[in-house]
Protein backbone atom coordinates (compact mmCIF):
# COMPACT_ATOMS: atom_id res chain seq x y z
CA UNK A 1 0.00 0.00 0.00
CA UNK A 2 1.56 3.45 -0.64
CA UNK A 3 2.29 5.84 1.78
CA UNK A 4 -0.37 8.45 -0.09
CA UNK A 5 -3.27 5.36 0.31
CA UNK A 6 -2.17 5.34 3.57
CA UNK A 7 -2.81 8.84 4.64
CA UNK A 8 -6.31 8.42 2.66
CA UNK A 9 -7.78 5.68 4.84
CA UNK A 10 -6.44 6.93 7.96
CA UNK A 11 -9.75 7.28 9.69
CA UNK A 12 -10.52 3.78 8.57
CA UNK A 13 -7.41 2.42 9.66
CA UNK A 14 -7.38 3.02 13.04
CA UNK A 15 -10.65 1.68 13.70
CA UNK A 16 -9.35 -1.47 15.77
CA UNK A 17 -12.11 -3.77 13.82
CA UNK A 18 -10.84 -3.02 10.47
CA UNK A 19 -6.44 -1.82 10.72
CA UNK A 20 -4.43 -2.27 8.11
CA UNK A 21 -5.28 -6.17 8.08
CA UNK A 22 -8.64 -4.80 6.91
CA UNK A 23 -7.75 -1.89 4.36
CA UNK A 24 -5.45 -4.31 2.58
CA UNK A 25 -8.16 -6.78 2.40
CA UNK A 26 -10.61 -3.69 1.10
CA UNK A 27 -7.46 -3.06 -1.65
CA UNK A 28 -7.16 -6.77 -2.38
CA UNK A 29 -10.60 -7.19 -2.95
CA UNK A 30 -12.67 -7.33 -6.43
CA UNK A 31 -16.37 -6.14 -6.24
CA UNK A 32 -18.91 -6.28 -8.74
CA UNK A 33 -21.54 -3.50 -8.95
CA UNK A 34 -24.77 -4.77 -11.09
CA UNK A 35 -26.43 -1.33 -12.10
CA UNK A 36 -25.23 2.67 -11.63
CA UNK A 37 -28.52 4.02 -11.26
CA UNK A 38 -30.48 5.19 -7.92
CA UNK A 39 -28.73 2.40 -5.43
CA UNK A 40 -25.18 1.70 -7.91
CA UNK A 41 -24.63 5.78 -7.20
CA UNK A 42 -23.95 5.69 -3.91
CA UNK A 43 -22.56 1.93 -3.51
CA UNK A 44 -20.10 2.86 -6.18
CA UNK A 45 -19.05 6.08 -4.03
CA UNK A 46 -18.46 5.02 -1.11
CA UNK A 47 -16.73 1.50 -2.08
CA UNK A 48 -14.56 3.78 -4.17
CA UNK A 49 -13.78 6.14 -1.10
CA UNK A 50 -13.36 3.05 0.84
CA UNK A 51 -10.75 1.73 -1.10
CA UNK A 52 -12.04 -1.42 -2.76
CA UNK A 53 -9.15 -2.06 -5.24
CA UNK A 54 -10.90 -3.27 -8.15
CA UNK A 55 -14.72 -2.66 -9.06
CA UNK A 56 -16.99 -4.04 -11.62
CA UNK A 57 -19.55 -1.54 -13.34
CA UNK A 58 -22.64 -3.68 -15.11
CA UNK A 59 -24.94 -0.79 -16.78
CA UNK A 60 -26.40 -1.01 -20.54
CA UNK A 61 -28.50 2.40 -19.90
CA UNK A 62 -27.82 6.53 -20.74
CA UNK A 63 -28.43 9.21 -18.07
CA UNK A 64 -31.62 11.03 -18.32
CA UNK A 65 -32.59 14.56 -16.90
CA UNK A 66 -35.20 12.13 -14.47
CA UNK A 67 -31.97 10.42 -13.23
CA UNK A 68 -30.99 12.92 -11.32
CA UNK A 69 -32.89 13.78 -8.44
CA UNK A 70 -31.45 10.78 -6.86
CA UNK A 71 -28.42 9.58 -8.73
CA UNK A 72 -26.05 12.13 -7.36
CA UNK A 73 -22.81 10.88 -9.38
CA UNK A 74 -24.03 12.34 -12.61
CA UNK A 75 -25.02 16.01 -13.79
CA UNK A 76 -27.03 17.74 -16.46
CA UNK A 77 -23.87 17.47 -18.49
CA UNK A 78 -23.82 13.96 -18.31
CA UNK A 79 -27.27 13.56 -20.18
CA UNK A 80 -27.26 11.29 -23.08
CA UNK A 81 -23.93 9.57 -21.54
CA UNK A 82 -23.64 5.65 -20.77
CA UNK A 83 -23.62 5.79 -17.30
CA UNK A 84 -20.88 2.57 -17.05
CA UNK A 85 -18.53 4.80 -18.99
CA UNK A 86 -19.37 7.76 -17.12
CA UNK A 87 -19.10 6.54 -13.81
CA UNK A 88 -15.48 5.31 -13.98
CA UNK A 89 -14.66 8.68 -15.04
CA UNK A 90 -15.87 10.32 -12.19
CA UNK A 91 -14.92 7.75 -9.71
CA UNK A 92 -11.36 7.68 -11.36
CA UNK A 93 -10.99 11.23 -10.49
CA UNK A 94 -12.20 10.50 -6.40
CA UNK A 95 -9.69 7.74 -6.02
CA UNK A 96 -7.03 6.88 -9.01
CA UNK A 97 -5.85 3.55 -6.80
CA UNK A 98 -8.84 1.65 -8.01
CA UNK A 99 -9.27 -0.16 -11.47
CA UNK A 100 -12.14 -0.08 -12.78
CA UNK A 101 -14.07 -2.48 -15.04
CA UNK A 102 -16.83 -1.62 -17.14
CA UNK A 103 -19.08 -3.67 -19.03
CA UNK A 104 -22.02 -1.33 -20.54
CA UNK A 105 -24.54 -3.73 -21.51
CA UNK A 106 -27.39 -5.64 -19.50
CA UNK A 107 -26.63 -8.63 -17.78
CA UNK A 108 -28.30 -11.95 -19.28
CA UNK A 109 -27.85 -15.78 -19.44
CA UNK A 110 -25.33 -15.64 -21.82
CA UNK A 111 -23.37 -13.02 -19.84
CA UNK A 112 -23.78 -13.29 -16.05
CA UNK A 113 -21.45 -16.40 -15.88
CA UNK A 114 -18.80 -14.83 -17.21
CA UNK A 115 -18.46 -11.65 -15.77
CA UNK A 116 -19.28 -12.76 -12.17
CA UNK A 117 -16.51 -15.63 -12.22
CA UNK A 118 -14.02 -12.77 -11.83
CA UNK A 119 -15.39 -11.06 -8.51
CA UNK A 120 -15.47 -11.94 -5.23
CA UNK A 121 -18.67 -10.18 -3.94
CA UNK A 122 -21.46 -8.91 -5.88
CA UNK A 123 -23.58 -6.02 -5.14
CA UNK A 124 -27.09 -5.69 -6.83
CA UNK A 125 -28.84 -2.51 -7.38
CA UNK A 126 -31.00 -3.27 -10.61
CA UNK A 127 -34.19 -2.57 -11.04
CA UNK A 128 -35.78 -5.62 -12.35
CA UNK A 129 -37.06 -9.12 -11.12
CA UNK A 130 -35.51 -10.51 -14.01
CA UNK A 131 -32.04 -9.47 -13.20
CA UNK A 132 -32.16 -9.60 -9.55
CA UNK A 133 -33.12 -13.66 -9.98
CA UNK A 134 -30.37 -14.27 -12.59
CA UNK A 135 -27.86 -12.35 -10.44
CA UNK A 136 -28.75 -14.91 -7.57
CA UNK A 137 -29.04 -17.91 -9.52
CA UNK A 138 -25.83 -17.29 -11.04
CA UNK A 139 -24.15 -16.33 -7.80
CA UNK A 140 -25.65 -19.76 -6.30
CA UNK A 141 -23.89 -21.78 -8.95
CA UNK A 142 -20.52 -19.59 -8.58
CA UNK A 143 -20.90 -19.59 -4.55
CA UNK A 144 -20.32 -15.68 -4.43
CA UNK A 145 -21.73 -13.60 -2.40
CA UNK A 146 -24.43 -11.37 -2.71
CA UNK A 147 -25.42 -7.57 -1.31
CA UNK A 148 -29.30 -6.83 -2.66
CA UNK A 149 -31.58 -3.84 -2.46
CA UNK A 150 -34.40 -2.15 -3.65
CA UNK A 151 -36.41 0.78 -3.37
CA UNK A 152 -39.80 2.35 -4.21
CA UNK A 153 -41.31 5.29 -3.08
CA UNK A 154 -40.67 6.15 0.45
CA UNK A 155 -39.72 2.53 1.20
CA UNK A 156 -36.14 0.11 0.92
CA UNK A 157 -35.20 -3.24 1.62
CA UNK A 158 -31.96 -4.84 1.85
CA UNK A 159 -30.37 -8.31 2.81
CA UNK A 160 -27.05 -10.24 1.86
CA UNK A 161 -27.61 -13.74 0.10
CA UNK A 162 -25.82 -16.95 -0.18
CA UNK A 163 -23.31 -15.80 2.42
CA UNK A 164 -21.63 -18.89 3.64
CA UNK A 165 -23.81 -20.98 2.49
CA UNK A 166 -26.93 -18.61 3.83
CA UNK A 167 -30.32 -18.31 2.35
CA UNK A 168 -30.95 -16.92 -1.25
CA UNK A 169 -32.89 -14.57 -2.87
CA UNK A 170 -35.02 -17.20 -4.00
CA UNK A 171 -35.45 -18.61 -0.39
CA UNK A 172 -37.24 -14.95 0.67
CA UNK A 173 -39.00 -14.65 -2.84
CA UNK A 174 -39.54 -18.03 -4.33
CA UNK A 175 -41.68 -16.25 -7.27
CA UNK A 176 -41.93 -12.55 -8.51
CA UNK A 177 -44.73 -10.72 -10.20
CA UNK A 178 -44.74 -7.41 -12.24
CA UNK A 179 -45.14 -4.62 -9.84
CA UNK A 180 -44.43 -1.42 -9.76
CA UNK A 181 -41.53 0.49 -10.55
CA UNK A 182 -39.98 3.82 -9.91
CA UNK A 183 -40.83 5.11 -13.21
CA UNK A 184 -44.37 4.32 -12.75
CA UNK A 185 -44.72 4.84 -8.93
CA UNK A 186 -42.08 7.29 -7.84
CA UNK A 187 -39.29 7.35 -5.64
CA UNK A 188 -37.94 9.77 -3.21
CA UNK A 189 -34.58 11.51 -3.89
CA UNK A 190 -32.40 10.20 -0.93
CA UNK A 191 -33.85 6.70 -0.25
CA UNK A 192 -31.42 5.30 -2.42
CA UNK A 193 -28.78 7.22 -1.05
CA UNK A 194 -30.01 5.77 2.41
CA UNK A 195 -30.31 2.05 1.08
CA UNK A 196 -27.22 2.17 -1.10
CA UNK A 197 -24.97 3.55 1.54
CA UNK A 198 -25.97 0.52 3.96
CA UNK A 199 -25.36 -1.86 0.66
CA UNK A 200 -22.03 -0.40 0.54
CA UNK A 201 -21.29 -0.99 4.49
CA UNK A 202 -22.77 -4.46 4.34
CA UNK A 203 -20.41 -5.06 1.16
CA UNK A 204 -17.28 -3.77 3.37
CA UNK A 205 -18.14 -5.78 6.43
CA UNK A 206 -18.34 -8.97 4.54
CA UNK A 207 -14.76 -8.36 2.61
CA UNK A 208 -12.92 -7.01 6.21
CA UNK A 209 -14.73 -9.87 8.19
CA UNK A 210 -16.58 -7.95 10.60
CA UNK A 211 -19.82 -7.03 12.32
CA UNK A 212 -22.50 -8.84 11.33
CA UNK A 213 -24.01 -9.30 7.67
CA UNK A 214 -27.55 -9.01 7.24
CA UNK A 215 -27.63 -12.80 6.05
CA UNK A 216 -31.16 -13.99 6.81
CA UNK A 217 -32.32 -11.34 7.65
CA UNK A 218 -34.35 -8.50 5.52
CA UNK A 219 -33.77 -4.85 6.62
CA UNK A 220 -36.82 -2.75 5.98
CA UNK A 221 -36.59 0.84 6.05
CA UNK A 222 -39.94 3.58 6.14
CA UNK A 223 -38.11 7.01 4.77
CA UNK A 224 -41.89 8.73 5.75
CA UNK A 225 -42.15 7.07 9.38
CA UNK A 226 -38.87 6.14 10.09
CA UNK A 227 -39.74 2.93 11.21
CA UNK A 228 -36.70 -0.29 10.48
CA UNK A 229 -37.62 -3.36 10.59
CA UNK A 230 -35.67 -6.74 10.33
CA UNK A 231 -37.38 -9.89 9.20
CA UNK A 232 -35.84 -13.03 9.73
CA UNK A 233 -35.86 -16.11 7.39
CA UNK A 234 -34.37 -19.43 6.13
CA UNK A 235 -32.45 -20.68 3.47
CA UNK A 236 -35.41 -23.00 1.54
CA UNK A 237 -34.43 -26.77 1.81
CA UNK A 238 -35.34 -27.01 -1.94
CA UNK A 239 -33.87 -24.27 -4.38
CA UNK A 240 -35.55 -25.85 -7.36
CA UNK A 241 -38.09 -23.42 -7.66
CA UNK A 242 -40.42 -22.14 -10.37
CA UNK A 243 -39.75 -19.68 -12.83
CA UNK A 244 -40.73 -15.93 -12.71
CA UNK A 245 -44.11 -15.73 -12.87
CA UNK A 246 -46.46 -12.64 -13.33
CA UNK A 247 -49.37 -13.24 -10.85
CA UNK A 248 -49.79 -12.41 -7.46
CA UNK A 249 -49.03 -15.09 -4.98
CA UNK A 250 -50.60 -16.53 -2.18
CA UNK A 251 -48.33 -18.87 0.73
CA UNK A 252 -50.38 -21.09 3.12
CA UNK A 253 -48.42 -21.40 6.20
CA UNK A 254 -48.80 -24.83 7.36
CA UNK A 255 -47.73 -26.44 3.87
CA UNK A 256 -46.20 -23.45 2.28
CA UNK A 257 -48.46 -24.02 -0.60
CA UNK A 258 -48.71 -21.19 -3.05
CA UNK A 259 -52.34 -20.56 -4.86
CA UNK A 260 -53.27 -17.82 -6.95
CA UNK A 261 -55.51 -15.01 -6.27
CA UNK A 262 -58.27 -16.84 -8.39
CA UNK A 263 -58.30 -19.66 -6.01
CA UNK A 264 -58.21 -17.14 -3.15
CA UNK A 265 -61.45 -15.51 -4.49
CA UNK A 266 -63.27 -18.77 -4.51
CA UNK A 267 -62.37 -19.75 -1.00
CA UNK A 268 -64.03 -16.64 -0.45
CA UNK A 269 -67.26 -17.26 -2.22
CA UNK A 270 -67.82 -20.56 -0.91
CA UNK A 271 -67.08 -19.61 2.87
CA UNK A 272 -66.51 -15.89 2.98
CA UNK A 273 -67.36 -16.03 7.18
CA UNK A 274 -64.36 -18.46 7.81
CA UNK A 275 -61.64 -16.03 6.32
CA UNK A 276 -59.78 -12.78 7.03
CA UNK A 277 -58.29 -10.80 4.71
CA UNK A 278 -55.70 -8.34 5.70
CA UNK A 279 -54.21 -5.75 3.42
CA UNK A 280 -50.20 -5.58 5.13
CA UNK A 281 -49.67 -2.32 2.40
CA UNK A 282 -49.11 1.26 3.53
CA UNK A 283 -52.64 3.27 4.33
CA UNK A 284 -51.88 5.17 0.65
CA UNK A 285 -51.56 1.95 -1.21
CA UNK A 286 -54.67 0.52 0.09
CA UNK A 287 -56.54 3.64 -0.30
CA UNK A 288 -55.39 3.64 -3.72
CA UNK A 289 -56.09 0.20 -4.74
CA UNK A 290 -59.06 -1.51 -2.71
CA UNK A 291 -59.59 -5.05 -2.67
CA UNK A 292 -61.39 -5.74 0.47
CA UNK A 293 -61.06 -6.63 3.97
CA UNK A 294 -58.81 -4.20 6.87
CA UNK A 295 -55.51 -2.94 6.71
CA UNK A 296 -53.19 -2.87 8.92
CA UNK A 297 -49.55 -1.94 7.67
CA UNK A 298 -46.62 -4.53 8.30
CA UNK A 299 -44.84 -2.63 10.52
CA UNK A 300 -48.09 -2.41 13.12
CA UNK A 301 -48.62 -6.15 12.51
CA UNK A 302 -47.10 -7.18 15.34
CA UNK A 303 -48.55 -5.12 17.98
CA UNK A 304 -52.17 -6.28 16.16
CA UNK A 305 -51.80 -10.25 16.19
CA UNK A 306 -53.29 -11.09 19.31
CA UNK A 307 -57.28 -9.37 18.22
CA UNK A 308 -56.79 -11.54 14.96
CA UNK A 309 -59.81 -14.02 15.27
CA UNK A 310 -58.47 -17.95 15.87
CA UNK A 311 -61.71 -18.94 14.21
CA UNK A 312 -60.84 -17.65 11.40
CA UNK A 313 -58.51 -18.05 8.27
CA UNK A 314 -56.17 -15.32 8.04
CA UNK A 315 -55.36 -14.34 4.61
CA UNK A 316 -52.75 -11.40 3.98
CA UNK A 317 -52.33 -9.42 0.73
CA UNK A 318 -49.84 -7.28 -0.54
CA UNK A 319 -48.66 -5.88 -4.32
CA UNK A 320 -45.96 -8.69 -4.94
CA UNK A 321 -46.60 -11.15 -2.28
CA UNK A 322 -43.33 -9.92 -0.82
CA UNK A 323 -44.55 -8.46 2.25
CA UNK A 324 -47.64 -10.88 2.50
CA UNK A 325 -44.93 -13.64 3.06
CA UNK A 326 -43.30 -11.59 5.42
CA UNK A 327 -46.57 -11.19 7.88
CA UNK A 328 -47.06 -14.69 7.27
CA UNK A 329 -43.56 -15.53 8.77
CA UNK A 330 -44.45 -13.37 11.74
CA UNK A 331 -48.07 -15.33 12.21
CA UNK A 332 -46.47 -18.71 12.38
CA UNK A 333 -43.71 -17.33 15.07
CA UNK A 334 -46.25 -15.65 17.03
CA UNK A 335 -49.44 -17.69 17.00
CA UNK A 336 -48.53 -21.30 16.00
CA UNK A 337 -51.99 -22.75 16.40
CA UNK A 338 -53.31 -20.22 13.86
CA UNK A 339 -53.90 -21.16 10.05
CA UNK A 340 -52.56 -18.62 8.43
CA UNK A 341 -52.47 -17.74 4.19
CA UNK A 342 -50.10 -14.90 3.03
Amino acid sequence: MEPEERKRYSRQIILPELGLSGQEKLKAAKVLVIGAGGLGCPVLQYLTAGGVGTIGIVDDDIVTISNLHRQILYSAEDIGKGKAQTAREKLSLSNPFINFNIFPLRLDSENASAIIANYDLVIDGSDNFPTRYLANDTCVELDKSLVFGSILRFEGQLSVFNYKGGPTYRCLFPEAEEGDNCAEAGVIGILPGIIGTYMANEAIKIICGIGEPLSGKLMVINSLTNETNIFLFERSVNLNTPKIIHNPVVTQSKSSEEISFDDFEHLQQSDPDSLMLIDVREEYEYEEDFVGGINIPLPELAENITKMPADKTVIFYCRSGARSLMAVNLLKKTILKEKAIG
